[in-house]
């Protein structure tokens, strides 16, 4: 299994290789050169198998086993996920018309980033162990990565990660789970300006290949690998609790129904429907709805600015990952795939080609919800089930609650079953709820955060932020 970026400047790499980079070197992101088919017999098996079971299972098809044996991975896939406060890992609760909500929140930091980053924090101390290699881990975030890749690496010697934040557009929670981390190995910086400006400091950074090369510079957010291939397996759990029976020919098809941001599972999302799992996804979008106009008219175009949300982990209007999706729907074409995001670089509006565009609306149907919307499908499912969602996993439920008797809308004559993925816990989006006239339910451990001391560097506007990370990169280099 080798991987090629989707812009084809540069030549094939192992898992490794991909592990280690952010950006490819030639601005594309990694991706398999080949997607293995599973037929309908291989899913029949899986279907009895357990999350950590299905995580494994995927993995050892894009990890060689001359890399990572096959008994180190998943000995590596154990300790990721010995943290998680649930016994399966994720879970789905079965709700009141037809909701299903598939929880990928039971990790450390309340968020489902905390299923691929912990992983991705044990592949990359596998290496950095077995090859005495020191990594810089750059990170930008909207709300959960950070403290998802914080918690993956923390404490370790051989790794140094830095990330920025936006200030102001975090909740305090997720905000307070990054700041109150204080480690030699950990540093944070709050950014006064959205998550698609804090991006571009990151951009720069990795653009220069000297300085990459000279602290091994590596990111953690979804434009790397590892964290999609681990996330394919939130699809493959969820088509198997929720399909009805897979003794049938062909299989039944099952909606899952995704929260998207920078767009790293629906794109997993996508690979696993490349493989042979018989989904249809919906991307659903907050008021930052440039992936829903993209799937609706071919319209990938930046709107004047970022919205705030309550659904502020989606407030993203540069969606790096849909470069994979339209490598993947225009048959790996890597020159298309490069033309086309130059141009969006360069103007940030893209007018996709007709024929890439009927296939992303034939493999993607799309939503967008407002605050309103995400209020009411809070308010909803709280009277219809007692159960609190956060505001990113209303997005989902908003879709749900708009099909006739809870049915997926197409024209099948039987109701295709639904999983709504939730991304995160409602305990760390106090705010939502109580605009939302809900009760917060917090656990202990986020109770305990506004009482730790705390520790980041301020990035003001006007201020170079790209010459800021350098020399905190260059100084934290003096340890190694």
């Amino acid at each position: 299994m080798e991987y090629v970026s989707t812009r084809g400047g540069v030549g094939a790499v192992d898992f490794e290789g991909a592990l280690f980079s952010g950006y490819a070197p030639d601005g594309g992101l990694f991706m398999p050169q080949h997607i293995p088919s599973l037929d309908g017999d291989t899913l029949r098996r899986w279907s009895c198998l357990s999350y950590r079971e299905l995580v494994k299972e995927l993995c050892s098809l894009f990890i060689t086993a001359d890399l990572v044996p096959r008994s180190m991975l998943n000995d590596l896939i154990d300790r990721a996920f010995s943290r998680f406060r649930h016994k399966d890992v994720i879970h789905l609760s079965r709700l009141n018309d037809g909701l299903n909500v598939l929880e990928l929140w039971h990790g450390v930091t309340y968020a489902f980033k905390d299923l691929s980053l912990s992983c991705t924090g044990q592949f990359l101390q596998y290496f950095l162990e077995k090859k005495q290699k020191h990594v810089t881990i750059l990170v930008g975030t909207s709300g959960d990565t950070g403290s998802s890749a914080i918690e993956s690496v923390r404490g370790h010697k051989n790794m140094d990660i830095f990330v920025l934040l936006p200030k102001g557009f975090c909740t305090q929670i997720q905000e307070l789970q990054m700041t109150t981390v204080i480690e030699d190995n950990v540093h944070v910086f709050a950014a006064h300006g959205n998550s698609d400006e804090i991006d571009e400091p990151i951009k720069e950074l990795f653009a220069d290949v000297d300085f990459v090369r000279k602290y091994n510079l590596m990111s953690l957010n979804s434009v790397n690998w590892s964290r999609i291939m681990v996330q394919i397996a939130h699809h493959f759990y969820a088509y198997f609790q929720c399909a009805p029976s897979l003794d049938t020919t062909p299989l039944p098809v099952v909606e899952i129904v995704v929260p998207t941001g920078g767009g790293g599972n629906i794109t997993a999302g996508c690979i696993a429907q490349k493989m042979g799992l018989p989904i249809q996804l919906v991307a659903v979008v907050n008021s930052n709805d440039i992936i829903h106009r993209t799937v609706q008219h071919g319209d990938f175009s930046l709107s004047e600015s970022v919205k705030a949300t309550l659904a502020s982990a989606m407030d993203i209007q540069e969606p790096y990952n849909v470069e994979r999706i339209l490598w993947l729907l225009s048959g790996s074409n890597s020159h298309l795939t490069k033309m086309l995001m130059e141009r969006f670089s360069m103007s940030k509006s893209l007018k996709l080609p007709e024929d890439l565009h009927r296939k992303l609306s034939d493999t993607l149907r799309s939503c967008s919800a407002s605050d309103e919307d995400i209020m009411r499908a809070m308010q909803r499912c709280w009277e219809e089930n007692r159960y609190l969602l956060c505001p990113h996993s209303a997005v989902a439920a908003h879709y749900h609650y708009l099909q006739p008797d809870g049915f997926s809308g197409f024209s099948f004559l039987f109701s295709t079953p639904r999983c709504c993925l939730a991304p995160a816990s409602s305990a760390k989006f106090q705010d939502a709820l109580l605009r939302a006239g809900l009760v917060p339910r917090l656990p202990p451990e986020i109770t305990a955060l506004t009482a730790m001391e705390t520790r980041s560097t301020p990035l003001e506007r006007g201020q170079d932020w790209a010459q800021a990370l350098r020399e905190r990169i260059e100084a934290a280099a003096q340890r190694w």
